[in-house]
């Protein structure tokens, strides 16, 4: 026969497992539709510029050679701008996680919402800063503005994701 002491104990170790708990297939799903979001908004760009993979190919040189200096004409190989692009794909699953994170902790907690709003603003700016301490040529090859407009149509599409599967979330600051 169990008792109000183990029946409570039993509940309260059911909850803390359910708090403690990430969703880790629906971060990653966010975070591949968020990079394959960027990816798709810097390929038509590239394409309008009449230089397909051009992006890819100077953020790959500038990453895995420290090779910013040749940005205008990259002469990237095929392997850069894939390992390039599953390096996007990796930290946008991770960004994706967080985000997951973030929001299942928001569900049991509205207050958890300022991480969400935090994570945003880095997710928003954080590119960039990088880019301003050790790639400058790459600002300049890719250009700030388009460079926000993908990070929010990232967001946006992330943001879609998470709401169509929480459509009841509340976020307090």
């Amino acid at each position: 026969m169990k008792t109000v002491s183990s029946s409570v104990s039993e509940a309260r170790e059911k909850l803390d497992a359910q708090a403690s708990a990430i969703p880790y297939g629906e971060g990653l799903a966010a975070g591949l539709i968020g990079a394959a979001t960027v990816a798709v908004w810097f390929f038509v760009l590239d394409l309008l510029k009449g230089r397909p993979l051009y992006t890819p190919a100077i953020l790959g040189q500038a990453i895995f050679h420290g090779d910013a200096s040749s940005i205008q004409q990259p002469d990237a190989p095929f392997e850069l701008i894939v390992a390039f692009t599953w390096l996007h794909g990796l930290v946008f699953c991770a960004i994706g996680l967080i985000g997951a994170w973030l929001i299942h902790k928001a569900e049991v907690s509205p207050h958890s919402g300022y991480g969400i709003a935090l994570l945003l603003t880095i997710m928003l700016s954080g590119f960039i800063v990088i880019c301003m301490f050790f790639a400058e040529p790459v600002l300049h090859a890719i250009t700030i503005p388009s460079i926000l407009i993908g990070n929010l149509l990232a967001m946006g599409a992330m943001g879609v994701f998470f709401w169509r599967r929480h459509p009841k979330l509340k976020a307090l600051p």
